[in-house]
Formats: structure tokens, C-alpha cells, sequence
């Protein structure tokens, strides 16, 4: 039911700007997310574990979907084994300029420079304070994706991470450290051995003993991969997440809009990275994200190595059901 609603109202999202489209299926799943989980069909159950947490479903829903935690409720109904709020940065932003997301629709895939837009740390953890005294707290894991804010000199942005990830910690089961947006400027380049492992010594530091994890970029070569795992096991990181958007162009945009892209062409690109990130990782647990929209895309990074996959893009072309079908998919496998 909750899919035959989508198919019948996505030709007008899609002739809305992205983002609009975007903020408006948030808003209806804020304030109908009761009504929409009990159309969903969320699949059989397939348990999994990520660091210590008990999965009903390998797939997750990746950071920057819905970054400031508005309707978490509906995520868990539609078979989501895991969401990813953020990221969340400790003072609000607005993000990049406006118009900021675009779609290829016959590649299936977006282009975003939105510059980490949302409503920072303070006003995000009342609002999951809310839901949680109102008894609506989802029964999943919940991370928490943080980063620095835009104006903030990459000599602080250890701060920037410390301060956002203590303000969420008593909300989160696992904390993410971004630095691989590629939207903001200067971030990738806390990627670096050094700065790198002060942002990770600084969330570990507030973490509580929570699973911390680092988002990676899937434009990095095989020697930077390698010394992310080196800081990765030095810092104290439970985990990897890979990748984010890439910066290059896996198929042609004729309007050669910046930002990071992602979708079903960005797959080769992030497989062939987790193939290097897993032969470091070792017993390191790995998240695999990019290009996702199937089952079939599902197993094979499941097969390849990874404790679990998100997915973000493949859910706006595919639909509400997709994580059901990867479900089924996968209980079948």
C-alpha cells in the first residue's frame, strides 16, 4: 500500500526542485509517520550485528536523509535495521546555496552540495528527548553522524566534533565521525593521519564507551585507506563506514553541477574501494554504502566482507519498500 502511495505521487515530487521534494516527504512522515508505518510491510527479519548491536536487518538507513532526526518512528516500520541521523553539526547552519541537489533520473542518481545544512546539536537533542518522553523511541540502533561547522578552522574542528557528539552521546548507540563530505571545504583533508586521529581521540574521548565509527571517502587511494585503519585501531574506532559521495563523475552530467554524487553508478567505484578498505580492515567491522538499491546490490556487499549496508539514494528512486525487498532478498539467500 504505503509503494502504490509513492508510485502515485512521485511523478509530482519529481517535478519539484530535490530538495523541496525532499523537506516535503519529511514533513508528511513527521506528521503521519503512524498512518504511513502502518501501510509499511517491512519484510522478515534478518538479524545481523555491527559493533556489539543487535540488528533485525543488515540495512540501514544512511546519514543525510533525514538530518535532523524528524521522523525516526517511520524508519524502523519500513525494515530498516539501523538509521543514521546528521550530520550534526554543534551550532546551526543553513548549508550551501540554493539550488543544491540535483537529479540524473535516468541514471538514478543525485548530486548534492549541501554543506551539512541542520539545526545543530542543541535543537536535535531536544527533539529526540521529545520522542523519547512521548514513548516513541524506535527499537533499532540509532547513530549519530557529526561534523564541524563550515566557518570553523580545521586547527578547532576537534572541538566542533567533541562538542556535538557529547550533546547527542545519551541519545546515540553508535556515533560516526564525518570527515569526508565533500561539500564542505577543507573537510576532506581531516582525513589526514594526524588530523584525523584527534577528531577520533576527541569523540572516543565523550563517547561513553559507545561504538565509534569513521566515514570515508570513496575518492581516497589504497595508502590513505590504509592509514585510516592505522588511526582507526590506534584511536580506539569500533568501525569504518564506506563511502561517501564521490567527487568524480561516474557517468556524464551534461550541467557539470558541483558537489558529491551518488547512486546506482557510484557502485563500482564504492565496491572497489571496500575491496581495499576490508583487506586492511581485518576483524574491523565495515559498513558498506553506495549504489545500493537492491538485494542483489545488498548481498554482494554483505558477501564481499561488509557487517552491514545503508543506503540513501536508492531509496528516493525505488521507494519506501525498498528495504522490505532487500529483506526478502536476503532471507531467501
Amino acid at each position: 500500500m504505503l509503494d502504490l502511495l509513492y508510485l502515485l505521487s512521485r511523478g509530482v515530487l519529481f517535478q519539484l526542485d530535490p530538495e523541496r521534494a525532499h523537506e516535503l516527504t519529511l514533513w508528511g512522515a513527521e506528521r503521519f509517520g503512524r498512518l504511513l508505518g502502518a501501510l509499511a510491510r517491512r519484510g522478515p527479519e534478518v538479524p545481523a550485528q555491527l559493533c556489539g548491536l543487535e540488528l533485525r536487518s543488515p540495512v540501514g538507513l544512511a546519514a543525510g536523509l533525514d538530518k535532523n532526526a524528524v521522523a525516526l518512528p517511520l524508519w524502523e516500520r519500513l525494515g530498516f535495521g539501523f538509521v543514521e541521523i546528521g550530520t550534526v553539526t554543534p551550532r546551526p547552519q543553513v548549508g550551501n546555496p540554493r539550488p543544491r541537489v540535483h537529479r540524473l533520473k535516468q541514471a538514478r542518481a543525485l548530486i548534492n552540495a549541501m554543506g551539512f545544512p541542520n539545526e545543530g546539536a542543541e535543537a536535535i537533542g531536544a527533539r529526540l528527548e521529545r520522542l523519547r518522553k512521548a514513548g516513541r523511541w524506535p527499537k533499532i540502533p540509532i547513530g549519530v553522524n557529526v561534523g564541524k561547522n563550515k566557518d570553523t578552522p580545521a586547527a578547532e574542528a576537534s572541538a566542533d566534533y567533541r562538542s556535538a557528539a557529547a550533546r547527542l552521546v545519551e541519545f546515540a548507540d553508535y556515533l560516526v565521525v564525518n570527515v569526508s563530505s565533500p561539500n564542505t571545504p577543507g573537510l576532506r583533508a581531516l582525513q589526514g593521519k594526524d588530523d584525523l586521529a584527534r577528531i577520533l581521540g576527541a569523540v572516543v574521548e565523550v563517547s561513553g564507551g559507545k561504538p565509534v565509527l569513521i566515514k570515508l571517502s570513496p575518492d581516497l587511494e589504497d595508502e590513505p585507506l590504509a592509514e585510516a585503519v592505522e588511526v582507526a585501531r590506534e584511536g580506539g574506532a569500533a568501525g569504518l563506514i564506506a563511502t561517501n559521495t564521490t567527487i568524480t563523475r561516474p557517468v556524464a552530467d551534461p550541467r557539470e553541477h558541483k558537489g558529491g554524487f551518488s547512486g546506482r553508478p557510484l557502485f563500482p567505484l564504492a565496491k572497489g574501494r571496500l575491496e581495499v578498505l576490508l583487506a586492511a580492515a581485518g576483524d574491523l567491522p565495515v559498513v558498506g554504502v553506495g549504489g545500493v538499491d537492491g538485494p542483489e546490490r545488498a548481498g554482494a556487499l554483505l558477501d564481499l566482507g561488509c557487517a552491514a549496508v545503508q543506503l540513501y539514494t536508492g531509496l528516493i528512486y525505488e521507494g519506501p519498500g525498498l528495504p522490505a525487498r532487500i529483506n526478502r532478498g536476503l532471507a531467501k539467500r
